[in-house]
């Protein structure tokens, strides 16, 4: 995501006709029926094509000036890196010797289309199948550097996402010094939590591996989106499968690791990190609402941001991950 002292272009895919959708794909030699299905992505537009001759596959649009060239290529390295170890993910099918284009303005990449069901992690078989699965992402990820994707840290993804929505007229003016105070708070309150985890090692993430990013075939998880790949700790990729009470989550979170183990080591310090890293989320997740305003797509999807009741909602959620920050971590 763009830096917080960025602002986004407004309304970025105007421009973005289905008639624009189809002849991009027929630059790169890919015939559409005219079919042509919009699939639910508000960073991106993504959309499911149907093909002349073959299944139908489905084309991603990148939002203009989020990503570098060189930062979606190397999401499409790790990918591919990944799959050639029989990973199960979705890489971007190379064309023309590339697996990134451009036409009218806009960078693209084209994918196979993959069915799936959501996860059911109620079942520790599952929770273990699982575990195995990211442990085999993570030490791919482990084996080099990101060069050009940023890192996942209390900057970018708090302090910057702060200063941006104090800034700017989100908030209402009668819960602004309300929202600033927990928000100091919280941010201070991270920083202790990472300071009690150490130097843990930062590796290449999924970034966003929460179960809406998970399809359950039968032969177990397939993991798609990697659109917010990242540098960063391990545990950022398993604890939002995390629900339910604490016992409920150490119990969960016991079984994914016992997975996970079996590929790859994890840093019992970056137990310290799981609620700083859930506090991270929730702050940056309404600075990116905010960035992305001008775009018409959000208004419409969240009308419900900056209204007084969400904000107040904000201040009560960060004053509860103060707490949770200030209790010992999971125990497993």
């Amino acid at each position: 995501m763009k830096t917080m002292n960025e602002q986004s272009a407004k309304n970025p895919y105007s421009a973005l006709t289905p008639e624009v959708v189809l002849d991009a794909l027929d630059s790169i030699g890919l015939y559409g029926d005219g079919r042509l299905l919009t699939l639910n992505s508000y960073e991106n537009r993504v959309y499911q094509a149907g093909m002349e001759d073959g299944p139908p596959l489905i084309a991603k649009f990148y939002r203009p000036a989020r990503w570098s060239d060189e930062a979606i290529r190397e999401e499409h390295d790790f990918l591919a890196q990944l799959f050639e170890r029989e990973i199960p993910v979705v890489p971007a099918l190379e064309i023309g010797g590339s697996t990134l284009h451009s036409f009218g303005g806009f960078r693209f990449a084209v994918f196979r289309r993959h069915g799936g069901r959501a996860p059911e992690l109620d079942f520790q078989d599952a929770r273990l199948w699982m575990g195995r699965f990211i442990g085999r992402i993570h030490a791919v990820g482990a084996l080099s550097n990101y060069q050009h994707r940023p890192r996942l840290d209390l900057q970018s993804f708090g302090t910057q996402p702060v200063e941006y929505l104090l800034a700017g007229d989100f908030i209402p003016p009668e819960l602004v010094e309300a929202y600033r105070s927990v928000a100091d708070h919280a941010l201070e309150e991270i920083r202790r939590s990472f300071d009690r985890a150490g130097e843990v090692k930062s590796i290449r993430l999924h970034g966003d591996c929460h179960l809406g990013n998970v399809l359950w075939t039968d032969d177990g998880p397939h993991f798609v989106d990697f659109d917010d790949s990242r540098m960063g700790p391990a545990i950022q990729d398993l604890w939002m499968l995390l629900s339910g009470e604490r016992a409920d989550q150490a119990r969960q979170l016991g079984d994914l690791l016992e997975g996970y183990q079996d590929f790859h080591e994890f840093d019992p310090r970056e137990l310290h990190l799981i609620e700083a890293l859930r506090t991270l989320r929730l702050i940056h997740y309404s600075a990116w609402i905010a960035m992305r305003w001008d775009d018409p797509a959000f208004p419409s999807a969240f009308p419900w941001f900056g209204t007084q009741r969400y904000w107040q909602d904000r201040i009560l959620e960060l004053r509860e991950q103060i707490a949770l920050m200030e209790e010992p971590p999971l125990h497993v």
